[in-house]
């Protein structure tokens, strides 16, 4: 393994091909299916201790932050923001498409459309809510992360994988709740509901430390890889392949 500069690690996932790597576009893909899938199964709330729900979708949306914990971590800040974007554009057509078939008229024999409505059915107010959150917490994820790779020299995985997840599923969790359901629930159950989600959600990242460990050591021996963010250009809507400060 090696460590790269930025122009390195904005050219981690390409092989000398100049195609993207397999294991990269892998992830990409898991990435993606997580965050669709959190998006469809949300309808659904889960019962909690003393009266609490919580969307279905936490069973697996912080799979989104696990795998972009290890994208940051073994391609760069650049290489996850590509990610980042890809799962927002995505996410965007699976929506339109949803739309689209609930708007199309019916066959006269088929009696589901009010069930289709119900469980894919979505609010202009919780699109917001939901693209929102997503970009917030996955750019602050992927920066916290980069930032304390370099502060602790790559060293203690666990603190940036740990530290990110709790500073990004705090705002994604904070900023969905707050605009979709502010006026709709009491305020003090609204904290206890974000409370709630943002404690699960860093449990599940700390449960899966093994696994991310396991994940990130097999794709830096793989990849020969090891990228430090130090002259990368944080901000998230450069789309360029390797954006470095002048």
């Amino acid at each position: 393994m090696h460590a790269t500069t930025d122009h390195q690690a904005g050219a981690g996932p390409l092989t000398a091909a100049g195609r993207y790597s397999g294991w990269y576009v892998i992830l990409a893909a898991v990435f993606v299916t997580c965050l669709i899938t959190a998006n469809i199964i949300a309808v659904k709330l889960l019962a909690l201790p003393f009266g609490l729900a919580v969307p279905a979708g936490i069973v697996v949306f912080p799979l989104s932050y696990l795998f972009g914990d290890i994208l940051t971590e073994v391609y760069g800040y650049a290489a996850a923001r590509r990610v980042i974007w890809l799962g927002f554009a995505c996410n965007l057509v699976a929506v339109i498409a949803i739309a689209a078939g609930g708007a199309l008229p019916a066959a006269p024999f088929w009696q589901g459309q009010a069930a289709y409505a119900t469980i894919l059915g979505f609010t202009p107010r919780l699109l917001a809510a939901s693209f929102c959150a997503y970009l917030a917490g996955e750019f602050i994820n992927s920066f916290v992360l980069a930032k304390l790779k370099i502060a602790t020299k790559g060293r203690w995985l666990w603190t940036r994988t740990i530290g990110s997840t709790l500073v990004g599923e705090g705002v994604d969790t904070v900023i969905f709740m707050t605009l979709a359901f502010t006026g709709i629930v009491p305020g003090s159950i609204l904290f206890q509901l974000i409370l709630a989600q943002w404690v699960i959600k860093v449990l599940y990242e700390i449960a899966a430390t093994p696994f991310t460990y396991l994940v990130v050591n097999f794709l830096k021996r793989r990849e020969g890889l090891d990228p430090f963010d130090t002259d990368t250009n944080f901000s998230p809507v450069v789309l360029g392949r390797a954006a470095v400060r002048g």
